[in-house]
């Protein structure tokens, strides 16, 4: 299962930069992973997940493969895109391929890069970035509608659920929401899949800081959680509110720098600064939650590797994700928790003490399952 995260946000708010932090981050060999030779703008980064070592060990697995993230680097978004200012409509085109946008908002100081707004305001940032997916949408609304309204005539009964949902969805943009706030009926879902509207993705909202921003942002989140404290401390020294928006605070020189550490001196330098997390692995972890996503696992001697799917998963969708002929052909599953393989050292020890259950088409997945499916071909 492929995750895409659009970078986006307004020219000179160290989107490239941020980009190029994140992804050098990657460990990964590139012949672990199919189709290698992506564009300049894409970048594949690993999941962070501290299980699969362990795992590779007792199964002596010959090689580890981590679940990935795609994230692409967007053209930097102006007012006027939704109807076709700078790269507008070729920057809206790459969002739509994308399962969550990341909005890159900058809070850095620097006289040397200068704002295409000329103030550093965050929260308009953001109104002007919404404002233009908003306005995009309303395009798309505008035209299904129209199409949906002709199918009716003729007499096509599924165009009356289309329409409604359609409805629906453009008063709410009409009013300055997005498209993700709208509840749909599950038939109005259905038959509306593939709108592919952007202000219906996930968004998760990234404060390009400084590191001393960094360091202080924590601070602030922490003391803003008392209502008490609230009016002094959920601000910025600019005076911005950030209480209404879940930001997921990065700096870019912060990462490049843990990128240039040895694994064993990271978790150091992170301690030092007060923070647990690098600011990929929280984005990661959020992008995950937001999506609704999860990990299984499977371990051999061929490899062990981590797979994502989708919360709600029952094992043969599970299965499918390896290949499809997995799930067409599913029978049942293996699985063991992560926490037994790793006590009883492995399938055999698992299997010894009863750990190991057959689940059958119903199992809905767990995340850190370990799966050993079968099947007939």
């Amino acid at each position: 299962m492929s995750l895409k995260i659009g970078i986006v946000g307004l020219p000179n708010v160290g989107k490239s930069t941020l980009f190029n932090a994140l992804v050098k981050g990657s460990k990964a060999e590139a012949a672990n992973y199919p189709f290698c030779t992506i564009e300049p703008n894409v970048g594949i980064v690993e999941v962070p997940d501290e299980r699969l070592k362990p795992l590779a060990e007792i199964s002596k697995s010959e090689k580890i493969i981590p679940a990935v993230v795609e994230f692409v680097d967007i053209a930097g978004l102006v007012r006027g895109a939704s109807k076709g200012e700078g790269l507008g409509n070729q920057f809206l085109a790459h969002i739509r391929e994308c399962s969550a946008i990341a909005m890159v908002v900058r809070f850095f100081e620097d006289k040397n890069v200068t704002h295409i707004e000329e103030k550093l305001d965050p929260m308009s940032d953001i109104e002007t970035i919404e404002t233009e997916l908003q306005l995009a949408d309303l395009q798309t609304l505008e035209k299904r509608i129209a199409s949906a309204e002709k199918d009716i005539k003729s007499g096509d009964r599924l165009s009356v659920i289309r329409i409604q949902g359609l409805k629906k969805l453009k008063q709410a943009l009409d009013e300055g929401k997005n498209a993700r706030e709208v509840e749909l009926t599950d038939e109005e879902n259905e038959h509306l899949k593939d709108l592919m509207l952007l202000t219906q993705k996930p968004i998760l909202y990234v404060a390009n800081c400084s590191e001393e921003q960094l360091v202080k942002f924590k601070e602030i989140l922490r003391q803003a959680e008392d209502p008490s404290e609230a009016r002094n401390n959920n601000q910025t020294d600019n005076g911005i509110l950030i209480t209404d928006y879940n930001f997921i605070p990065i700096s870019a020189k912060v990462e490049a720098e843990l990128n240039d550490l040895p694994d064993g001196d990271k978790a150091e330098y992170l301690e030092s600064l007060g923070i647990k997390e690098s600011g990929l692995h929280h984005l990661i972890k959020e992008a995950y939650k937001a999506l609704g996503l999860m990990t299984y696992l499977t371990s051999g001697e061929k490899e062990t590797r981590a797979w994502t799917i989708e919360r709600g998963f029952t094992a043969p969708q599970a299965a499918g994700v390896i290949h499809t002929d997995f799930e067409r052909g599913f029978i049942a599953a293996d699985v063991v928790n992560y926490q037994d393989f790793v006590a009883n050292n492995g399938w055999a020890g698992a299997r010894a003490h009863g750990l190991v259950r057959t689940e059958g088409k119903s199992y809905l997945m767990k995340d850190g399952d370990i799966c050993l499916f079968k099947f007939n071909v």
